[in-house]
């Protein structure tokens, strides 16, 4: 690991001749550390939390966070919120609602089956400072969260999940993954299931409502070739997501909506064109746990089967000026070659910037947190005006 993510870990600095960029390497606690999510708190503190421990998948692994407290220049020490010892806790999702309450939603699934898959949920009265028990939110196996939960102009909660769908007898692998919105008129305490049509192999939907009205989706795609997008008047009926002109490379995106009516959006500018190796899953590195019997390779869906190893590299922000029809302005955070063949990180061979995440403040700056090479998560701020800005040394 080199001197800089070492070095003084959490305190937020100027990077290396970039005036206008801040960044950090936020403390890390285990050996892994991966799928940041941030949010930018009514009291003005940023809280990130991501999953940690031996290597996705293992049972070891579990949810932390880290607080940023308004005015302050470090990142504290992660606090361990989860504490399954049979499964492995990842995709934390932070949501403060409507009457003040912090939620932590995150998934909790057996060995690398991620069709076994359950959400959990705990509950903060004090914005972090304590949580109330784990609870489980989602029961239905194979359901999946990784973006943030969006409360509708009506005032229902929409909260995006993906299904990990696989026969009998088969082991996951993404090839016939679908998206659902979730849906709640109550608070939270009920929820009514909506499909997202046309969406297999359309993953981690991430939605946001836009300055025109109605809502925009935004998509990680299994098939490693293009950031897909779909739209909404209500956030219930949504159209079949289409391609964009962005690239994806079978990792996750997120965008914000900003306060100006732009959108930015922070994601790998590759694809599966950019590669020149294959792997066969997520988890071909992982033995498997489970004790039912031998488990076959998952059958390919209507779309083919889902493209593994496209390089996690450069992270890249953009931003779009006409309700993400176009992403005109890019500057990138990282650049590297994104080698992901493998997530054991003992013994330090990935080298992926990955699963960002994105917030802006109430001052305006913008927040991002993302993977870096899987060893700790790093976090960056800057101004919108940073993406057009002249390149004065490379990121």
């Amino acid at each position: 690991m080199s001197q800089s993510i070492t070095s003084a870990a959490g305190q937020v600095r100027q990077a290396a001749a970039d005036a206008a960029r801040r960044e950090a390497h936020l403390p890390a606690l285990t050996v892994q550390n991966h799928a940041a999510n941030l949010i930018a708190l009514s009291n003005g503190d940023l809280l990130c939390a991501w999953f940690g421990g031996t290597q996705e998948g293992i049972p070891d692994i579990s949810i932390y966070l880290s607080r940023l407290a308004a005015g302050s220049e470090t990142w504290t020490q992660p606090e361990r919120l989860s504490e399954d010892a049979s499964r492995s806790e990842q995709n934390p999702v932070l949501f403060e609602a409507p009457d003040g309450r912090l939620w932590l939603i995150y998934t909790a699934q057996l060995s690398g089956h991620q069709n076994t898959s359950i959400v959990r949920r705990r509950i903060s009265s004090d914005l972090g400072r304590s949580w109330g028990p784990i609870e489980t939110l989602f029961d239905t196996p194979g359901t999946f969260v990784r973006q943030p939960i969006v409360v509708a102009a009506d005032g229902a909660w929409l909260c995006p999940v993906f299904m990990c769908r696989v026969a009998e007898g088969e082991r996951w692998s993404g090839n016939d993954d679908i998206s659902v919105v979730m849906r709640s008129t109550d608070g939270g305490r009920h929820w009514s299931a909506h499909e997202v049509p046309g969406s297999v192999g359309c993953v981690h939907m991430n939605i946001q409502p836009l300055k025109e009205g109605g809502y925009l989706a935004l998509y990680r795609s299994r098939w490693a070739d293009h950031i897909y997008s779909s739209r909404s008047e209500d956030g219930v009926s949504w159209s079949a997501p289409q391609a964009l002109d962005l690239p994806n490379n079978n990792s996750s995106v997120q965008f914000a909506a900003l306060a100006n009516g732009h959108l930015g959006l922070v994601f790998n500018h590759s694809s599966a064109a950019n590669s020149s190796e294959r792997r066969a899953s997520l988890y071909d590195d992982i033995e498997d746990s489970e004790d039912s019997g031998e488990l076959v390779a998952q059958s390919a869906s209507q779309r083919g089967t889902a493209f593994w190893g496209a390089p996690r590299a450069p992270m890249t922000l953009a931003i779009s000026y006409d309700g993400g029809r176009t992403w005109p302005a890019m500057r990138n955070l990282e650049v590297g070659d994104g080698y992901c063949m493998t997530n054991n990180s003992a013994e330090k061979l990935n080298r992926e910037y990955s699963y960002p995440s994105i917030v802006q403040s109430a001052d305006g700056r913008l927040h991002i947190a993302y993977t870096y090479f899987r060893q700790n998560i790093k976090y960056v701020t800057v101004d919108e005006s940073w993406v057009t800005q002249d390149v004065v040394a490379a990121a």
